[in-house]
């Protein structure tokens, strides 16, 4: 089977021919038909992870897939050959961009019918980072206030519309052609942050999602009511801000659970809820959709198509 990997960190990804894996009793085998890109899959390629997800190499990139169950393990019973799948392998075992890949059958889901594999596969790390910091950890409510940073981004579009479907008033920021996205996912109001400083725009916010770090989070306190709270995915919040500005901060590191991401499909079925993707492509420009992501640019998930 073809597998998209790279055998020293920063090296080029290459698509090569690999065996297809074995299963562990508990594992199913799953024909993968679409993966998902994420920001981490560019950071761990570039090495910038290794302390926190270290991996074997060569290493099979991406945790996010879909597809069609051909094998499962001894002790597995939910799921049999045929069932459409979808899920996240762990970080340090990657393995979603191949032809095959052997997964915890905990790790997996059912797609229900309504749901295409190519939408599937752009749900697991983007999604589940959304719903673990709004609806577990803010516990998000009817009648407050979110601001989600990177608003047409894959975490900010699911953000959004988590924090509707809460019953939450939203504020996105976004630029360009994500303005208009940000605002179809269902913001109230949408920041061109390359305008309009959000800060001077925002004020008695309930819950910041920063998505981005850096400065865009230092000014991300000053918005915030008292008590309010902070979560964020890329840089680790200062406590000694969080304290002078008298609110919570905390930094969410996403983990997989079979259980939320079953929670997930749900709403996004029940709830009509759109799966925000920027493109599908083959597997041949995996290296285009590589660039793509690392630029910070894409507004919603990458998806490979897998086959």
């Amino acid at each position: 089977m073809k597998a998209a990997r790279f055998h020293a960190y920063g090296a080029e990804v290459i698509v090569e021919s690999v065996a297809q894996p074995a299963i562990g009793p508990d594992e199913v085998l799953v024909e993968v038909k679409a993966a998902a890109l994420n920001p981490l899959d560019v950071k761990m390629h570039a090495g910038w992870m290794h302390e926190v997800f270290p991996v074997d190499l060569p290493h099979t990139i991406a945790t996010d897939l879909a597809g069609v169950v051909t094998r499962v393990g001894d002790q597995v019973q939910r799921f049999r050959p045929g069932d459409h799948v979808v899920g996240r392998s762990d970080p340090t075992r990657g393995g979603a961009m191949a032809g095959s890949a052997a997964i915890p059958a905990d790790h997996l889901v059912p797609v229900p019918a309504g749901l295409s594999l190519t939408d599937a596969a752009g749900i697991p790390t983007a999604a589940g980072t959304a719903w673990q910091a709004l609806i577990e950890m803010a516990a998000l409510r009817a009648g407050q206030t979110v601001l989600v940073h990177a608003g047409a981004g894959g975490v900010g579009g699911f953000a959004i519309q988590f924090a509707r479907m809460a019953g939450a008033r939203v504020i996105a920021t976004a630029s360009g052609t994500g303005i208009d996205i940000a605002r179809r996912l269902g913001a109230d109001q949408v920041i061109d942050y390359r305008t309009d400083e959000f800060a001077a725009v925002a004020s008695g916010v309930d819950v910041v999602l920063d998505t981005i770090g850096g400065e865009t989070q230092r000014r991300s306190f000053g918005v915030l009511r008292s008590g309010g709270r902070l979560l964020a995915i890329s840089e680790a919040p200062d406590p000694a801000l969080a304290a002078a500005y008298g609110v919570e901060a905390d930094f969410v590191f996403h983990r997989s659970s079979g259980r939320r991401l079953q929670a997930m499909v749900d709403a996004i079925v029940t709830a009509g809820l759109t799966v925000p993707i920027d493109r599908v492509v083959a597997l041949d420009d995996l290296a285009a959709a590589l660039r793509h992501q690392a630029s910070g640019r894409a507004r919603g998930k990458i998806i490979i198509a897998m086959g």
